[in-house]
């Protein structure tokens, strides 16, 4: 069964809080652990790695938080799982046990991951967004042209 971390987890609906509660202001931190209920500490170190791989902007100040860096159309779901995942330095990178393992199974599970992330990279944070107002989620303004998310 594929599974992502909670650390991936976090990052990704991180992202997709920011994009579907857009507006004017950068949303803060503090709302987005409100609505997640995770320690801010820890969706800190997340927010700041989506930060320097160009997914977020970050802006200071009193009424700081963050935006998305580019449309939300022009995330996908792939872009933010590959920069989480590189957050998961506690996973171990298993090559096999034995010949089969190293020829056969880890071979295939590879595959496999290159397929599932090929799928991810097909899903924009936009398609996320449409998904959540069409499941009835009543959060952020009403859907309007992706320009209104991204802010230069």
């Amino acid at each position: 069964m594929f599974r992502l971390s909670r650390k991936t987890m976090l990052a990704l609906e991180a992202v997709i809080d920011i994009a579907y509660n857009a507006r004017p202001e950068p949303v803060q931190a503090k709302e987005i652990t409100a609505r997640q209920g995770v320690p801010q500490r820890y969706l800190e170190q997340v927010m700041q790695q989506l930060v320097r791989a160009g997914i977020l902007k970050g802006v200071r100040g009193p009424r700081g938080g963050y935006r998305l860096a580019r449309e939300r159309r022009r995330i996908s779901v792939g872009d933010v799982v590959r920069i989480a995942m590189s957050l998961d330095d506690n996973e171990e990178n298993f090559d096999g046990g034995s010949e089969l393992g190293r020829r056969v199974v880890v071979p295939l599970v590879a595959s496999l991951q290159e397929e599932v992330m090929k799928k991810l990279d097909e899903i924009s944070i936009e398609d996320i967004c449409k998904r959540a107002r069409a499941s009835g989620i009543d959060v952020g303004p009403a859907d309007g042209p992706d320009t209104a998310d991204f802010i230069i």
